[in-house]
Formats: structure tokens, C-alpha cells, sequence
């Protein structure tokens, strides 16, 4: 039952990546990865929220494992990394690269922070 569940929730999580992408490329384009990130940088807050929560099990696995898990994608941003690396795009690589994963560790903590202190 809670794989159903968890499998319920990503398909949701992916078509709001899918949408959110197609959103921000529409109004940015394509040349740096900007959706990407930002759908990762909201899924690191909102799980380090949920997280900072403790909400039941549930919901963690509804919501965390299935629509954040559907929602964020690890796998995209290294392949973008990788493609800006393999047009010598360096500066955009790093940028992107530290950006990911500064802003979503720190972004997770924001999120567990806020969680732990106005989730009851």
C-alpha cells in the first residue's frame, strides 16, 4: 500500500516538474538551467520543512518519498552539469554546480528550521 502511495505522489511530483520546467524555460530559455534549480532549490525546502515537522509516516512517505521525490531530479541536474562541462562552460558549470548544492543543503535547513520551530 504505501509503495502505491509513493508511487501516487511522484507521479504528481513529475508533472509539476514537468510543468514548473516548461513555466520558467518558457519565460528564461535554455541557456543556463535556471528550472531545474529552482524546482530543486522549493523540494529541498519543502522536505527540510516537512522533515523539521516530524509529520507522520503517511504523509513522509506521500509526500517526501513520493511527490518531492517525483518533483526534484537529481539525475537532470548532472546531466546539465555534465553538458555545461562539455561545452567548456566553465564559469556556468561552477555556478550551477554551487548553486545546487549550497543553496539546496542550505535551503533544507531553512525549511527543517521553520519546520521544527511553527510546525507545533
Amino acid at each position: 500500500m504505501m509503495a502505491g502511495l509513493a508511487g501516487v505522489g511522484a507521479a504528481i511530483g513529475a508533472l509539476g516538474r514537468y510543468g514548473s520546467s516548461q513555466f520558467v524555460t518558457k519565460l528564461t530559455g535554455t541557456y543556463w538551467p535556471l528550472a531545474t534549480l529552482l524546482i530543486n532549490w522549493l523540494g529541498s525546502l519543502l522536505l527540510g520543512l516537512l522533515t523539521g515537522w516530524h509529520a507522520e509516516y503517511t504523509l513522509t512517505v506521500v509526500l517526501g518519498t513520493g511527490v518531492l521525490g517525483g518533483f526534484t531530479t537529481y539525475s537532470t541536474f548532472s546531466h546539465e552539469f555534465v553538458m555545461l562541462v562539455d561545452q567548456r562552460r566553465w564559469g556556468a558549470a561552477m555556478s550551477y554546480l554551487l548553486l545546487s548544492v549550497v543553496g539546496g543543503l542550505g535551503l533544507a535547513g531553512l525549511g527543517f528550521y521553520l519546520g521544527i520551530t511553527y510546525g507545533g
